[in-house]
C-alpha cells in the first residue's frame, strides 16, 4: 500500500465537510448573516456561495464543460447554494472514474489576475487546488463561527475523516 493520499480520498473528505456545514447551517440559519470578509464576501451565506460555486466552476473547467458565470450562480437560499456542490461532486467523480482521463495534461486557465506565464497547470494540480480550497475555507468558517460564540463541533481535520484509514 502506498502512503499517498488520493484525490478520491480528498473528494470523500470534501463531501463530508460540505455535508456537515449544510446540516449545521440548516440547524443554525441565523449564522448565514454573520459578518464575514473572507474571499470578498460580507457574510457567511456569501462565503458558502464562494466555496461551493468555486467547486462547480473548477469541476466544469476540468471536464471541458462551459463554466457557469459567477454572476449566474444563485445567491441563496442555502439549499440552492448546496446544489452547486451537489452538481460538482459527480463531475469530479466521473473524471476520477475515467481511466482515459490524463491528469498530467496541462490546461491554460484564463485567469486575468495571474500573469500569462503562470496560467498553465496540470489537471491533477487543479483538482487538488479545488478540493483544498474548500477545506481551507471550511476551517476558516469553523474559526469564524467559534469566535462568534457558537460551537459547531466541526471535525474538519483529515485525521478525523472517514475518507481514509
Amino acid at each position: 500500500m502506498t502512503p499517498a493520499i488520493t484525490i478520491e480520498e480528498l473528494l470523500v473528505w470534501n463531501n463530508e465537510s460540505s455535508n456537515f456545514w449544510k446540516a449545521y447551517l440548516d440547524a443554525n440559519p441565523a449564522l448565514l448573516e454573520l459578518s464575514c470578509d473572507i474571499g470578498g464576501t460580507s457574510n457567511v451565506q456569501q462565503f458558502v456561495r464562494h466555496i461551493w460555486s468555486a467547486e462547480l466552476r473548477w469541476s466544469q473547467r476540468l471536464a471541458g464543460q462551459p463554466v457557469t458565470d459567477r454572476e449566474a450562480m444563485p445567491k441563496g437560499p442555502l439549499d440552492a447554494l448546496f446544489d452547486l456542490h451537489v452538481k460538482a461532486a459527480p463531475v469530479f467523480r466521473a473524471l476520477l472514474d475515467d481511466s482515459a482521463y490524463d491528469w498530467n495534461e496541462t490546461m491554460e486557465l484564463g485567469l486575468p489576475q495571474l500573469p500569462a506565464e503562470a496560467r498553465t497547470f496540470s489537471r491533477r494540480k487543479i483538482v487538488g487546488h479545488a478540493l483544498f480550497h474548500s477545506q481551507r475555507h471550511w476551517a476558516q468558517l469553523a474559526t469564524l463561527v467559534r469566535t462568534a460564540g457558537f460551537s459547531s463541533g466541526f471535525k474538519g481535520d483529515l485525521l478525523f475523516s472517514a475518507a481514509l484509514q
